[in-house]
């Protein structure tokens, strides 16, 4: 048993805890979780999508590319040419090989800007393209 008394009579040392080990771990759980979260890419407009009955979320949409109404192509939220998206999305599918690209296209955005735009996804190695639709809403 533990005498209170005699330890204080012989002027023993009391125990400390050392927190450094405690804030070594937290920092180090920190940095793992800053590493293994994937961010979500904006595509830099705002578009009117269409709406679809059969639209369904979609979990990993890791790579999106906007189309606006006039035609122009969004990236990571910077304007691109049509002749740069398959460079793009290679360099994303570099950094996460099984993305999934999402064109994000305005309702009133000509099929052939879209169309082109998907095409050059499946030439840089996309597997999964699609295109973002607005769930349609039932009153009742």
């Amino acid at each position: 048993m533990i005498n209170i008394r005699r330890s204080v009579r012989r002027g023993t040392k009391t125990a400390d805890i050392n927190i450094a080990p405690l804030i070594d771990l937290i920092f180090l759980l920190l940095i793992f979780f800053m590493v293994t979260t994937s961010f979500v890419r904006e595509t830099g407009i705002n578009v009117q999508r269409p709406v679809a009955s059969t639209a369904r979320p979609k979990e990993k949409g890791n790579i999106l590319i906007g189309v606006s109404a006039d035609g122009r192509i969004f990236m990571d939220r910077k304007q691109i040419d049509i002749r740069t998206v398959r460079a793009h999305v290679e360099r994303c599918l570099a950094e996460n090989p099984e993305g999934a690209v999402i064109i994000v296209a305005d309702k009133a955005s000509q099929t052939g800007i879209v169309i082109r735009v998907m095409d050059q996804c499946r030439l840089a190695g996309a597997k999964n393209v699609s295109i973002a639709a607005s769930r349609e809403r039932r009153n009742g």
